[in-house]
């Protein structure tokens, strides 16, 4: 699909308006654009990475403890992307968590389930301390290695989000089927070229080929994991739902940092 420059801002307005907490007042036009347009969700990533990562970079560029670097990357990213995405990711932990021979609609019943029950809260204290952890070992490296690499992972985990949006049905009509409906496998070729900037960015860091194995890592891990994640959704739910896209998101992070950095490492 060709984008005018009108509809591509208005998409990314869109995108930034739903996927972050920035202010930008979104209206109906952007969510319409956005809805139809999955090259967003990627670009969405190149906003949110670099506000995270930049008070990671400078702290570690001062230099503070790794540790105090770690926890401002982890505050910047709740304070840009709020809870939505945990939340998905809690939902879908008490979904998974479900034993026995339950059906697609057993486990969707328990997806709208306000309560968060041990699934759920595992799920996302889980993330959270890996997530941590991987932060954590980036604040061992360069500071620009670290911003490429957590750069990378963000754009990887949107990227993620965008192929079970452009791939897999919706289980039910909601925010899954109003990104879903309008999306063909197609328009995974713009997603494409959307994340491979963020590669250069990764050179640019000045560390040589290692720190740009890092990135591929960084963003190949997360969509590995959104496909994975999708897979089970199509058997466990039947579909893709917000809750599936939000958790893909979360748990494609986690892999995309650790992946970066043991991608850079190994090298």
């Amino acid at each position: 699909m060709v984008l005018s420059v009108r509809t591509a801002l208005s998409a990314l307005r869109g995108a930034l308006g739903f996927l972050t907490r920035l202010p930008l007042g979104g209206d109906e036009d952007s969510w319409n654009a956005f809805r139809i347009t999955p090259v967003s969700i990627p670009l969405v990533g190149y906003v949110v990475g670099a506000l995270a990562a930049l008070p990671l970079f400078l702290a570690l560029a001062l230099p503070l403890p790794g540790p105090s670097a770690a926890a401002l990357y982890l505050v910047a990213l709740v304070l840009l992307t709020g809870v939505t995405h945990a939340d998905g990711l809690a939902d879908l932990g008490d979904a998974a968590a479900v034993h026995g021979g339950v059906d697609e609609a057993r486990r969707r019943e328990v997806l709208k389930d306000s309560q968060v029950g041990v699934g759920g809260a595992l799920a996302v204290s889980l993330a959270f301390v890996t997530l941590a952890l991987g932060v954590l070992s980036l604040a061992g490296t360069d500071p620009r290695v670290a911003f490429a690499l957590a750069l990378a992972a963000e754009v990887g985990a949107k990227a993620g989000m965008a192929l079970l949006v452009c791939t897999r049905a919706a289980a039910h009509d909601g925010l899954g089927s109003a990104l879903t409906e309008s999306a063909t496998p197609t328009e995974l070729l713009s997603v494409t070229v959307a994340v491979l900037p963020v590669v250069g960015v990764a050179w640019l860091a000045g560390a040589g080929y290692a720190v740009v194995i890092g990135a591929l890592g960084a963003l190949v891990a997360p969509v590995v994991t959104a496909w994975l994640l999708g897979r089970w959704a199509g058997n466990a739910l039947g579909g893709v739902t917000g809750d599936v896209l939000g958790a893909a998101n979360e748990l494609g992070r986690v892999a995309g940092v650790h992946a970066g950095v043991i991608a850079w490492t190994l090298w």
